[in-house]
């Protein structure tokens, strides 16, 4: 995990903080006003003179101080239609990452948070796949990617899912300091089981997860059942094929007991075939897990295409066939490139 600062030029970022840290990082003398300043950076303030409730004397000294709250800067927000708004957040470093709100029919709100800048797991059908790696995020970077987002959000943001650019289990020590951010219930007081972290099927981190015990959801992103397509689409699979894959989240779920996800983006002529259901149907089973279908989003990068509705509804009858629960997942944000494998951190 990266040290405790989130550094600028000059900086160092508070957010991401617990009250201890804050306390032992700022050496207050009074305990209590570490736990003012994480209440009121938890509340999305944007600096240290808004925490009223801070003696002026001590405002005014971290307002000069070698400490500040944000480190990323919002670049650039687009909204779209269906309610999606997505931001292009400038890091201290020059790079941008891109992170989403995303509303559900009944008005839920989601918040999709990066784990790095850049990706270097290659992945064909995603957007963030045809980028570098930059380097991980720091988990105070994270935090302000939620808190931006509640910012720009109608209501209070309800679930999280680690689904941006990067992948997470690449940065798992900063990712899960975030969620122990998110989830204490002093601060933002959001339910493990209403976060979710998704992988291309890095088997480490799946195993390191499981290890540590941690009870959020688990989201895969499968995409293919047969090792020789996965391949070709999915470097990761190289490393980890799906034999090894399905060893992990059988031991995953045999110590949380709990259900996950594979995530399935549906290609035209690539993964959607009779064979390719029949073979997610063998891959599922002995696994409690349920399939997200996610019709391919385009991009202009990538020379896929997304299937025809006829095409997508013949695959759904054949799982149905084959006993394979699944749902269809409607693809938010489409129209300002926010919807899944869509981000690649450029400014519109």
């Amino acid at each position: 995990m990266e040290s405790l600062t989130d550094k600028t030029d000059t900086k160092i970022s508070l957010i991401g903080m617990n009250p201890s840290e804050i306390s032992s990082c700022l050496q207050l003398k009074k305990g209590f006003q570490a736990k003012q300043i994480y209440r009121w950076i938890t509340r999305g303030v944007k600096s240290f003179s808004e925490m009223t409730d801070l003696p002026a004397s001590l405002r005014s000294s971290l307002e000069e101080s070698s400490f500040c709250l944000y480190t990323t800067e919002v670049a650039a927000v687009q909204s779209d239609d269906d309610g999606t708004v997505k931001l292009g957040l400038r890091l201290f470093d020059g790079s941008i990452i891109e992170c989403v709100l995303l509303r559900d029919k009944t008005d839920g709100l989601t918040a999709c948070l990066s784990s790095q800048s850049g990706c270097a797991m290659g992945c064909k059908f995603c957007r963030t796949g045809t980028l570098k790696l930059r380097r991980s995020l720091t988990y105070g970077e994270i935090c302000e990617q939620f808190l931006l987002l509640q910012s720009n959000a109608p209501g209070k943001i309800d679930h999280v899912v680690f689904m941006g650019m990067g992948e997470p289990f690449a940065n798992i020590d900063n990712v899960l300091k975030a969620v122990e951010f998110l989830h204490d219930e002093n601060g933002i007081n959001l339910s493990m089981r209403r976060i979710t972290i998704s992988t291309c099927g890095v088997v480490p981190g799946i195993n390191e997860l499981a290890k540590r015990r941690v009870p959020v959801k688990l989201a895969v992103s499968l995409v293919s059942a047969d090792d020789t397509i996965r391949s070709s689409i999915m470097p990761v699979n190289r490393a980890y094929n799906l034999s090894t894959l399905k060893a992990a989240l059988k031991n995953f779920q045999s110590v949380s007991g709990r259900r996950f996800t594979f995530e399935y983006c549906m290609i035209k002529n690539v993964n959607i075939s009779d064979l390719d259901a029949r073979k997610l149907a063998s891959f599922c089973k002995s696994l409690t897990v349920i399939v997200n279908l996610i019709p391919f989003n385009p991009c202009p990068e990538l020379d896929f295409q997304t299937p025809s509705r006829e095409e997508i509804n013949h695959f759904c009858r054949k799982l149905d066939e084959l006993g394979v629960p699944y749902t269809i997942r409607i693809s938010r944000g489409r129209g300002i490139k926010g919807a899944c494998g869509q981000l690649a951190g450029k400014l519109q």
